[in-house]
């Protein structure tokens, strides 16, 4: 039995890059988000714009769980998705939330609600994603498990180190492979534009140490047009900041 390993996100929290230096190592079968064709597709919760969708990609939850298992079956399989496509249908699956090597991966809700609402105006207060995130991250800890809490932050500060830690809390060996990257996953074209800039990368992009006043004072005059996204904020931030405090005591 191959492992099965699980990154949950929220969106625009850098977890496409994440995904490509998975894919990069060689030794995984990947998944880009997977249980979004349950969430869009399937029970249609809304339209996403810029996706374009799979005749051939199975759409119902449990559909989807058993493509991923029996992926496992000839191999290990690694997959990227958003908490709020499986909360709650996976809390009641224990058997395959159990199945699961868990990873969680975080960003400011400040820069991913902007970046979001660039991309869709529409966004929804749950797709902001930090809410179903924690949900799943305490159940996985009912489960009796401690699973790794990575913040995109410290993957563009030190992308080698964080990513060490990361393979290592997850089964994996260090690659260094998986930080020169080659050709995009023919995949992502489902999803093109919405990955552009990472598409269009070679690697980890450096960190900005003025990123976070900038986009603080966007988010302002953001919320000048779409006051609705401060509520957005004030609803998922005490979310992040529980899953950053895990982050910052591992």
């Amino acid at each position: 039995m191959h492992p099965i390993i699980a990154l949950w996100s929220h969106p625009r929290s850098m977890s496409t890059a994440m995904e490509r230096m998975m894919r990069e190592r060689g030794d995984l079968w990947c998944a880009h988000e997977p249980f979004m064709y349950d969430y869009y597709v399937g029970r249609g919760v809304r339209r996403m714009p810029a996706f374009e969708v799979q005749p051939d990609h199975p759409v119902d939850y449990a559909d989807i769980r058993d493509m991923l298992l029996a992926r496992a079956a000839a191999g290990p399989v690694f997959f990227k998705d958003m908490a709020y496509y499986v909360v709650p249908r996976i809390l009641d699956d224990p058997a395959f939330l159990g199945r699961l090597t868990h990873a969680f991966l975080i960003r400011d809700p400040v820069a991913a609600i902007l970046s979001y609402h660039k991309l869709d105006p529409q966004v929804t207060c749950e797709e902001i994603g930090l809410e179903a995130e924690w949900q799943l991250y305490q159940a996985v800890g009912a489960l009796g498990r401690t699973p790794p809490v990575i913040e995109a932050e410290a993957v563009r500060a030190d992308p080698r180190g964080t990513m060490r830690a990361f393979w290592a809390a997850v089964g994996l060996e260090w690659c260094g492979a998986a930080f020169d990257w080659q050709e995009v996953p023919q995949d992502w074209a489902q999803v093109a534009g919405w990955h552009g800039s990472v598409a269009a990368s070679d690697g980890i992009r450096p960190a900005d140490p003025d990123e976070a006043r900038r986009k603080r004072a966007l988010f302002a005059d953001r919320v000048n047009a779409a006051p609705h996204l401060r509520a957005y904020l004030a609803h998922h931030a005490p979310f992040y900041e529980r899953l950053r405090a895990v982050a910052a005591g591992s």
